[in-house]
């Protein structure tokens, strides 16, 4: 037997990376809304018991059944060693992409997998056709990584740059569209925008701003760091030409996982990052190419999918903006607590961040975990002075509760 006979007959029946029908939990009903539901959803974490862990932003940890499955991956890979990475990585790649493409709502010929939004950003900022005299605007409120990334590029391509501060509580979404509409000037070729601000967890109206900079000529470039698998939309319905996200953030897929989207009209008009091969005629392919990386945190991303879809996405959506609504709604009415996240529950899911007058970010979070053991991340940024929070589908209400109660004792 030849060696390609022999690829086709070789039994991938052990490299399977699916979570199976009947590795879905026992309890498992999808009409079940229960505190007693969610309680056995938290017994799928290995979570650390010292503290109540409420900075899911950073890196969102893995539920067992994906880790389990993250470790057969890896002992696959291992065993099959250069064998998978020379025959199988590619196609499974590529059946994982169309798998996530129906989660995110896009073609899969306009996805691909990146190992995080900053480099799926990057690409896109780093990749474009610049011209000398050329403007980028982004926000104060904008990933700092980013803002730096648009420096040293607006260095490198003698670019101008224009700044803007989104409040953190507009009146309606036409505040935030004007916004960035009267920043537009004749030379604005690209608009940096969040989906959702990293720091407040405020979504802003991506569809109205791309539909309005597409009036102008303008570019829309969407850092959705913290979208996927946190709340339900679909790429092509936000008409941007470009979105970035993370998927071992709220999908809670291994670390290193993401995404970038490529609106097919500028495939042939962004330089890659990495080169794959000189052929700058290819499709979505050509921006690939990241070299040699560990494959099974890729192949875990299904996994990742599977434990998300068991959940319901719109379960786990209604679950997050529940307990973020648990512990802000008593509190927007104390004039000692500032909330920094909009009320409107269209502008928020499960990140918020609050401030205590008279008490900096960082003093705050310091008291909340070694009185508290309340673990959470402060941020000190122009017009944000507070501590993000971001439950999780583990948090529980009497954790939530318990934060509550913790902000009243320390504001009074």
């Amino acid at each position: 037997m030849d060696k390609r006979e022999f690829i086709k007959t070789l039994t991938l029946g052990s490299i399977s990376w699916s979570i199976s029908s009947h590795n879905i939990p026992n309890w498992y009903n999808e009409n079940d809304f229960s505190e007693k539901f969610w309680e056995k959803v938290k017994a799928d974490y290995n979570l650390v018991p010292d503290y109540i862990n409420l900075e899911s932003g950073y890196y969102n940890i893995i539920p067992k059944p994906t880790l389990n499955a993250l470790h057969n991956h890896i002992d696959k890979v291992n065993r099959l060693g250069s064998m998978y990475m020379r025959n199988f990585k590619e196609k499974e790649k590529d059946s994982i992409t169309e798998k996530l493409s129906q989660i995110v709502g896009c073609s899969e010929k306009n996805l691909i997998l990146t190992r995080n939004t900053t480099e799926s950003l990057n690409s896109v900022i780093k990749g474009f056709n610049w011209v000398e005299g050329d403007n980028i605007i982004f926000a104060n409120q904008d990933y700092g990584a980013m803002q730096q990334m648009i420096h040293q590029t607006a260095e490198r391509f003698k670019l101008s740059t224009t700044i803007l501060d989104v409040p953190n509580h507009p009146k309606d979404d036409n505040e935030i569209v004007s916004l960035y509409e009267r920043a537009i000037s004749k030379s604005t070729k690209l608009i940096l925008v969040s989906h959702m601000v990293n720091i407040t967890g405020q979504i802003l109206p991506i569809k109205k701003i791309c539909n309005m900079a597409h009036n102008y000529g303008v570019k829309v470039l969407v850092d959705g760091a913290h979208c996927i698998g946190h709340f339900t939309f679909s790429i092509d319905e936000l008409n941007c030409d470009y979105y970035g996200s993370s998927l071992h953030k709220w999908l809670a897929a291994p670390l290193g996982c993401g995404i970038l989207y490529i609106n097919e009209k500028h495939h042939k008009d962004l330089w890659p990052l990495f080169t794959r091969n000189s052929n700058l005629e290819d499709g979505i392919e050509r921006f690939g190419h990241t070299g040699t990386h560990p494959a099974y945190h890729d192949i875990s991303i299904s996994n990742a999918i599977d434990y998300y879809v068991m959940l319901g996405p719109k379960r786990k959506e209604d679950r997050l903006r529940y307990l973020n609504n648990l512990w802000t709604k008593p509190l927007r009415n104390n004039n000692k607590i500032i909330l920094n996240t909009p009320d409107n529950p269209k502008r928020h899911a499960a990140i918020a961040n609050v401030g205590i007058k008279g008490i900096s970010p960082s003093e705050l979070s310091n008291i909340l975990f070694e009185k508290y053991k309340i673990f959470c991340v402060a941020i000190d940024r122009p017009g944000v002075r507070g501590c993000r929070i971001t439950p999780n589908v583990f948090t529980s209400e009497n954790e939530i509760i318990s934060f509550r109660n913790a902000l009243l004792e320390i504001a009074s």
